[in-house]
């Protein structure tokens, strides 16, 4: 259905089919100023959320009331062209964006943080979610992805009956069915999920306590399990852990009753059952054991540089399992403190922030075999080619690359009468050749 819908451009001859509407009251008959046929008022209040702007500040910057805004994202009455065209400048989306029908299930979206701080990044990343699975759903009509291949447990609807001992141990489990030895670090968190099905991007969540999120769906989709990482949290352990945090809810809390989401006492239980699974997972306890040596801030740095953890998740993780003391983990704490790695550790800057990789590499795919070109791409996925950059990961630019330039891949040298030709370097005289540049890499 993308390319059905999304196909229309800013200057076809639909969007200046404006049609003229009635409307009866008390004095008679009163026409109504045109409006935009078309036009869907979810698209508008996604957009305007996206943007993280209010009903007010937008009818501010485009000259109308906000009860026309209202109007419009309820269906009441549709812009007329002139407000149409500002608004999609505005709000920086494509005309066609406003008509585009999308038929998109969510599932249970799991959060780093309910308070009511983040409510209005909650909402910004849910939109541009959204666009994430518009951008997805369009590479599945060319592209097959890895098949979904996450463990399934029948685990309890009550999260009060999932125990501490059994989260270690399912931990194990996926670890084992994944071929991945308890000795050994998991060398690319986010990659690992790729390869088995989930859809990972990064974006900006624009909350300092919303470090990424996850929708947990059915399993009879393509792809059941989504995760959006925050880029402005630019280091790589925390990142990383925040990936293995995102599928421990859809390993432990893909069967629980979703009510308990809105519970403060089970909300909380829910999120630290997701830090235990994340730490077990990152950092088996037999191996952690075996390589916990010394309760000092630099044993623990040593193994920072194996592992791919934080230091304060080893205290954490240290303090759970029991090898070290309350006194002692507080004593870390303190030490960790005074040095200044409360912050920024030691290798933060070393260790490099893991990628997602697949939705790249799909329109890479798509645009170096020549199954869609750079403006296919932008006439079927009706939103600005920066931001579907940001959620494909694709390089800045890599969409707005000149189609014309791209095409030009074949050139002659221009005649000037009869056949041209021209000295090659022995001095003989020789017929102009094609010249062929090859692809850019």
């Amino acid at each position: 259905y993308f390319l059905g819908s999304a196909n229309l451009k800013s200057g076809d001859k639909d969007e200046r089919n404006i049609t003229e509407s009635y409307q009866k009251d008390s004095g008679g008959i009163t026409i109504m100023k045109p409006g935009t046929p078309g036009f869907i008022g979810a698209r508008l209040r996604e957009a305007r959320e996206a943007r993280s702007f209010t009903a007010i500040a937008l009818a501010d910057l485009i000259g109308v009331s906000k009860q026309a805004i209202s109007q419009y994202e309820n269906d009441i009455q549709s812009p007329r062209p002139e407000i149409i065209t500002k608004l999609a400048s505005t709000l920086q989306v494509p005309i066609s964006y406003f008509r585009f029908s999308q038929n998109i299930n969510m599932g249970t979206i799991f959060y780093r943080s309910m308070s009511a701080t983040t409510k209005a990044a909650r909402i910004r990343a849910e939109r541009r979610y959204l666009w994430l699975r518009m951008i997805e759903s369009y590479l599945r009509e060319y592209i097959q992805f890895p098949a979904f291949n996450f463990p399934k447990f029948d685990l309890p609807r009550d999260p009060k009956n999932i125990s501490d001992d059994l989260i270690e141990e399912l931990a194990i489990e996926v670890r084992r069915s994944w071929s991945i030895p308890n000795s050994e670090p998991i060398n690319d968190m986010v990659t690992l999920l790729e390869q088995n099905g989930a859809i990972i991007a990064r974006d900006e969540l624009g909350a300092d306590t919303l470090d990424a999120f996850s929708d947990v769906l059915l399993l009879d989709q393509d792809c059941s399990h989504y995760v959006v990482l925050g880029s402005d949290k630019a280091i790589s352990v925390r990142s990383r852990f925040d990936a293995a945090h995102e599928f421990a809810h859809k390993i432990l809390h893909d069967n629980i009753d979703k009510t308990y989401l809105s519970r403060k006492i089970e909300y909380n239980l829910i999120e630290k059952q997701a830090h235990r699974f994340a730490a077990a997972f990152l950092l088996p306890a037999d191996a952690f054991a075996v390589d916990f040596y010394s309760a000092q801030l630099d044993a623990l740095k040593n193994l920072k540089s194996k592992w791919h953890v934080s230091i304060a998740m080893m205290i954490n993780r240290a303090e759970h399992l029991e090898f070290i003391s309350p006194s002692q983990a507080r004593w870390l704490w303190i030490n960790l403190s005074k040095r200044g790695w409360k912050m920024r550790e030691p290798f933060d800057d070393e260790i490099e922030i893991e990628q997602p990789q697949l939705l790249r590499k799909g329109f890479e795919l798509l645009i170096n075999e020549r199954i869609q070109t750079r403006q296919d791409v932008l006439l079927s996925i009706p939103l600005q080619s920066t931001d579907i950059e940001r959620l494909a990961n694709l390089p800045a630019g890599y969409l707005s690359y000149s189609e014309e330039r791209e095409g030009s891949r074949v050139i002659t040298l221009k005649p000037r009468s009869g056949v041209h030709t021209r000295k090659n370097l022995s001095g003989s005289n020789k017929q102009s050749q094609i010249i062929r540049f090859p692809d850019k890499k």
